[in-house]
């Protein structure tokens, strides 16, 4: 802008460039001021020289004082080794011009954790567990265990009971597979790092299906971010108890919750389908119906329609956890992104049904014998590998 005002200047004059330009005058001569660079700052006769810097940082990152601030340093050797290098203030300066004003040991660390990216074409492909509280009386708690579809947000298997542990999931799990008809290599199951979520219990059941794991990072709550919305749209129902008044209530409260969320909820991310409607492949045919709606409205007042005929949004074609940055989003995406590894292929649409399984039916199922529970569980694959002692 200076220099466009003094090209201006040149034939209009000073004043009537920096009025058209909005440039104030003081700041055009200003700049035409020769400003020397300033002359660097000499060194003090009684500065350190280079030799005694580098013996100072080599002493305060030696084994014997790499755990010790700088005044410890400072006062030990003046105390124990009658030497004095310089004050302490000036350990600090040295340290910190080479950023070392921190934790200098040699410490391990743990790993970073990768960044899951995970993506889902259609139903069956990705799904997402959790497990939330419900307060109870008197102080207790019961644990909502629930695994929703990410691309359909259709809780698959849902289950209350009065404490969270991985035999309780592996059966929860194992039972949500069957009823919806899982094959081998077809499906990723996300969740965060709780106990049951990591526990060998589980991992053993994951590698009898062919089922691929993954995980939040540690501290990352929004790497789940579809069971974290789930649970916050219950516990926000204008009905959702304050306390429930013993499990059976939280049982009641929760199969009708689901009975609404799933076939009433007209979900945002889901261009205002149900999740029910697209888990089972209902959604195209519930479009064509409100598009005709639409076109029907528009034929006898399409004066109220000012951006002409009216079209609705299409069901998004992926969805992700932690989206890879530079990816095409597609219209009507509302969340993040998923695995280098690609999931399956989508599943057939199938008869709707739901894993919920009450506290005494997993207890039953667990006290018998391995090869009980592969009959219950009906999984032809597993009975050979459930029944050996892992």
């Amino acid at each position: 802008m200076i220099q466009a005002a003094e090209t201006l200047a040149e034939s209009v004059g000073v004043s009537a460039a920096c009025r058209a330009l909005g440039v104030p005058r003081s700041t055009l001569y200003r700049a035409r001021q020769h400003q020397d660079e300033p002359a660097p700052r000499p060194t003090p006769p009684r500065a350190l020289s280079a030799e005694e810097k580098a013996t100072v940082r080599d002493t305060l990152n030696s084994e014997r004082f790499w755990d010790c601030t700088p005044r410890e340093v400072y006062a030990t050797l003046l105390d124990k080794d009658g030497i004095y290098y310089c004050h302490w203030r000036t350990m600090y300066r040295i340290l910190e011009a080479h950023d070392e004003v921190h934790e200098r040991r040699n410490q391990r660390r743990h790993p970073d954790s990768p960044k899951p990216e995970l993506r889902a074409t259609g139903p069956n492909q990705l799904w997402s567990w959790d497990v939330t509280k419900l307060r109870g009386p008197h102080g207790i708690f019961y644990y909502l265990y629930t695994i929703i579809d990410v691309f359909s947000r259709y809780g698959v298997g849902w289950m209350i009971a009065d404490r969270e542990t991985a035999e309780l999931a592996k059966v929860l799990i194992a039972k949500t597979c069957a009823k919806q008809g899982i094959t081998p290599d077809e499906l990723i199951i996300h969740a965060d790092r709780g106990s049951a979520m990591r526990s060998k219990t589980v991992a053993q059941l994951y590698i009898a299906l062919g089922i691929a794991k993954s995980h939040s990072r540690p501290r990352t709550p929004t790497d789940n971010p579809y069971s974290e919305a789930q649970y916050k749209t219950m516990k926000y129902r204008p009905d959702y108890p304050e306390v429930f008044a013993g499990i059976d209530h939280a049982r009641r409260w929760a199969r009708g919750f689901f009975d609404w969320y799933h076939n009433e909820h007209h979900h945002t991310g889901l261009a205002l389908m149900t999740p029910a409607a697209v888990h089972y492949g209902q959604s195209e045919e519930v479009w064509q119906q409100r598009q005709q709606i639409l076109e029907a409205a528009y034929a006898a007042h399409s004066e109220r329609f000012v951006q002409g005929k009216p079209r609705l949004p299409k069901l998004p074609e992926e969805v992700w956890i932690n989206k890879p940055e530079g990816e095409h989003q597609p219209d009507g995406l509302s969340v993040p992104a998923a695995s280098q590894e690609e999931p399956g292929a989508q599943a057939a649409s199938r008869g709707q049904s739901e894993a919920t399984l009450e506290t005494g039916e997993h207890l039953a199922i667990l006290g018998q014998p391995l090869e009980q529970l592969d009959s219950v569980i009906i999984f032809p694959k597993l009975e050979r590998e459930l029944s050996q002692s892992y």
